[in-house]
């Protein structure tokens, strides 16, 4: 049987692959491995974000962590990054976020933070699965006084709005800014932050219905949001994921600035203030050649991880980086929040330009984009770990290597999150890397589907 765990906690299609069988059995070993030392009754703050199915799953993890004699709050759609935040404020034992992130609607996911707000380490995740697969054995259910009980609360998204804004002090008055919510978790903490930090808002899919979340929006569909940026006239375009753990932008010319490019900027400007510990940046390897170089030129040190925000928060914490993230958009500010965070993200970029008084396509100058092709194979999610296993791909992928060693790189990694293996290719010429990326892309497909 599978791993249940991926990179960012247990994902799959809601109801059918993420059954309320399983968020109940998750509720029940999350709740009894993260809360076995403590003496007290514990309790588990719980949030999610807008999908139709949240409701659904949310209710079932919380009926089997109160089985197992554990409280929970229940503090409805909210982002990622709030869950973490307040797990830690208020020092409850562990949080849970509902949430497939950037995934269609008929994904769901679930994902645990400890007490102080941390995701998970491997050997916790394996000690949960475990206990599922043994069917709790061994473990005594409490009745009467002894079962958990659920408290709902409605505040707690403002509070995450003001420690945003105390982290962040910035005056937006007279910048116009458009906000895509992706229809999901930030559809209300990101448009009242900014607003209350006196940005004027255009804002957009910013109504969510339970089936829209990522429909054609938000940071994996930009190409609206650059449309309207240059129609509004605005300075800047930002872009949230369903659960608002990251951010991309969108410069006055409608131009993409991707998560390498937010990270430049602002640890560029941190190194400025004294601000950026270690003057180090840790990153992955799928961020672009030219951010490492962009480092290099700027007497910033940077640290590469594998993909995955929680492997970048590992090493962050290891070494003591204050900034990290990924391409993508994830990116963390550990002296502000435990995980990736798109509202700080946008608040820090926000800052930069009031601060420097630069456009964003001036201030994104500090690094060249190196032409990158990255290209998903859609493959059979069981499969997606072994692709070296094929002789044909494997043998494709060694000429790839060679093809364009010394003048680029090729990258290959199995999405941890969907059935997915994607093609990476960094290059000169955008048009020959996208084309050698789509065809061993295409070669994957066709064998491991």
């Amino acid at each position: 049987m599978a791993r249940l765990f991926g990179t960012d906690g247990v994902r799959g299609i809601a109801n059918e692959e993420l059954t309320p069988l399983l968020a109940m059995q998750l509720g029940q070993a999350g709740a009894y491995v993260l809360t076995k030392e403590k003496a007290h009754k514990p309790t588990i703050m719980v949030g999610c974000d807008t999908r139709i199915s949240g409701d659904m799953l949310a209710n079932a993890l919380m009926a089997g962590a109160c089985s197992v004699g554990a409280n929970c709050v229940y503090v409805g759609v909210i982002p990622t990054p709030a869950v973490a935040y307040l797990t830690q404020k208020y020092k409850v034992d562990a949080g849970v976020v509902i949430s497939a992130s950037h995934n269609p609607v008929e994904f769901n996911g679930i994902k645990f933070f400890d007490g102080d707000g941390y995701k998970l380490p491997d050997a916790l995740e394996d000690e949960i699965e475990e206990l599922i697969r043994d069917n709790m054995t061994g473990i005594k259910f409490p009745i009467g006084p002894g079962v958990g009980k659920i408290k709902y609360r409605t505040d707690a998204r403002e509070e995450y709005i003001n420690h945003a804004m105390r982290s962040v002090n910035v005056n937006l008055d007279g910048m116009k800014i458009v906000v895509d919510c992706a229809e999901g978790a930030s559809y209300y903490t990101s448009v009242e932050a900014i607003k209350e930090l006196g940005g004027n808002v255009v804002a957009i899919h910013n109504n969510p219905d339970g089936t829209n979340i990522n429909s054609n929006c938000g940071s994996t569909h930009m190409e609206e949001l650059q449309a309207r940026v240059v129609y509004e006239k605005a300075q800047i375009g930002l872009a949230f994921d369903g659960d608002a753990d990251r951010l991309l932008a969108v410069d006055e010319n409608g131009r993409q600035v991707d998560g390498d490019q937010i990270m430049a900027i602002i640890g560029n400007h941190m190194k400025s203030r004294g601000e950026l510990k270690k003057n180090t940046i840790v990153a992955t390897v799928m961020s672009n050649l030219g951010f490492f170089l962009m480092g290099e030129k700027n007497g910033i040190h940077m640290e590469q991880t594998k993909v995955g925000d929680r492997y970048v928060l590992e090493r962050m914490r290891e070494i003591g980086a204050s900034l990290g993230g990924e391409q993508s958009g994830h990116i963390i500010f550990l002296d502000e929040n435990t995980t990736g965070d798109g509202l700080l993200s946008a608040l820090h970029l926000l800052q930069v330009m009031v601060e420097t008084g630069k456009s964003l396509s001036e201030l994104s100058g500090v690094m060249e984009v190196l032409p990158q092709a990255l290209v998903n194979a859609r493959v059979a999610n069981h499969k997606k770990d072994k692709y070296m296993e094929y002789s044909e791909i494997a043998d494709a992928i060694k000429a790839l290597e060679e093809r364009f060693a010394g003048e680029g790189r090729v990258l290959i990694r199995p999405s941890g999150t969907e059935p997915l293996v994607r093609v990476m290719i960094e290059g000169k010429d955008q048009k020959v890397i996208q084309e050698e990326a789509e065809k061993l892309a295409n070669l994957i497909q066709d064998i491991m589907f």
